[in-house]
């Protein structure tokens, strides 16, 4: 008899434990929980972000800026935009997996016999490739974020004309009302800055290399055996970098967001406008709180990530007891508490390898 909790994919039978369901499975909870948790800071750097936009509102300082928030709106304030972030999730993590594999074995491939092309070079097309996939399937729903996080503020969503249109009241209303309004130019405004911010995988993958190759050197252990605690110290310091770095492409894409300009319109024209009003600053507005918000989410993500996937890895190792029990092949994967597809070590061994590095990966692509 099949066990209650046994995937099928491929003509094979799903295990909790397989390094794929790990992957989807822990990388979708520990994105939830990592965005539920710095959601106020995202509202926060968001508002910053388009400010300027409106006379007489002025948000300064991280913890006077969200106490001003949640004294005039609440608690619901600090979430607003979290619900199209959830939804995003799924779509997200599962493009995101699916094309990076499949770009990667094509590309790794087509490589073979080059000796100048070395693999972390073959992991930054296939996470640039995937983050353009995904950018592309989900970029409505961070178009309906945005202006779910700051049209509170006053500001004149897209092109409603006649002054102001009425507040959107969630999340479906404001993808009906954009596509209705404003068609797919609404939807998918702010593309072209998303599609640069991409790059920013091409300076994070080799500064987290680097740091995790320094950190096992220093510790006399090999990358794949640090200890969750360096793994955020290595991914924080490597996002914080690329961040900086690429934020300008976050301050117009949030601006071509509530403008509605379309996906590449108005991009040129936003960039002179940010310039001529605030100088370099301008880019760069709410950045300190994008930094202040790397930290904890790297820290909450791989530590989420950890315990959820030892949870599955545990699950999946009863489900073998039991068809071995019933005379079943227990089939390839973590049966004698190791991955099929190769031996080595995170943390001690509580997660399979090859889900360490789709954390990695997933970090390396998110948002």
């Amino acid at each position: 008899m099949r066990p209650a909790f046994a995937f099928e994919g491929r003509g094979t039978q799903r295990y909790w434990d397989d390094p794929e369901v790990v992957s989807v499975v822990a990388g979708g909870l520990a994105g939830a929980l990592t965005a539920t948790f710095v959601c106020p800071l995202d509202v926060l750097k968001t508002r910053m972000q388009v400010q300027r936009r409106v006379a007489g509102v002025k948000y300064a300082g991280i913890g006077g800026s969200l106490t001003k928030i949640f004294t005039e709106e609440g608690v619901k304030g600090l979430y607003r935009g979290l619900t199209p972030t959830l939804f995003a999730l799924l779509p997200n993590w599962a493009v995101y997996f699916t094309v990076y594999e499949g770009l990667k074995t094509k590309i790794a491939a087509k490589a073979q016999g080059h000796p100048y092309i070395k693999m972390p070079m073959v992991h930054v097309a296939a996470a640039t490739g995937a983050g353009v996939a995904t950018m592309l399937v989900t970029n409505p729903l961070w178009v309906v974020k945005t202006r779910l996080q700051t049209q509170h503020m006053g500001l004149r969503m897209g092109r409603a004309g006649g002054g102001q249109a009425p507040l959107y009241t969630g999340t479906f209303n404001a993808l009906r009302r954009i596509a209705r309004e404003e068609g797919l130019a609404g939807l998918y405004s702010g593309l072209l800055p998303s599609l640069i911010g991409v790059c920013h995988v091409a300076i994070q993958f080799p500064l987290y290399e680097y740091a995790k190759a320094k950190l096992a050197e220093r510790s006399g252990c090999s990358p794949d055996e640090l200890p969750p605690g360096q793994l955020v110290v290595a991914s924080a310091a490597s996002k914080m970098v690329a961040s900086t770095l690429t934020y300008p492409h976050e301050v117009v894409r949030s601006h071509m967001h509530i403008q509605g300009t379309g996906p590449f319109r108005g991009f040129l024209t936003t960039c002179r406008q940010v310039y001529a009003e605030e100088g370099i600053a301008g880019f760069y507005k709410g950045c300190l709180t994008n930094l202040v918000r790397t930290t904890p989410a790297a820290a909450l993500t791989f530590t989420s990530f950890e315990l959820i996937a030892r949870r599955l890895k545990a699950m999946g190792q009863r489900q073998r007891e039991r068809e071995a029990q019933q005379g079943a092949d227990p089939g390839p994967g973590l049966a004698s508490g190791k991955v099929a597809s190769g031996a080595g070590k995170l943390s001690g061994g509580n997660m399979p390898p090859t889900a360490g590095r789709a954390l990695d990966r997933r970090e390396l692509g998110s948002r």
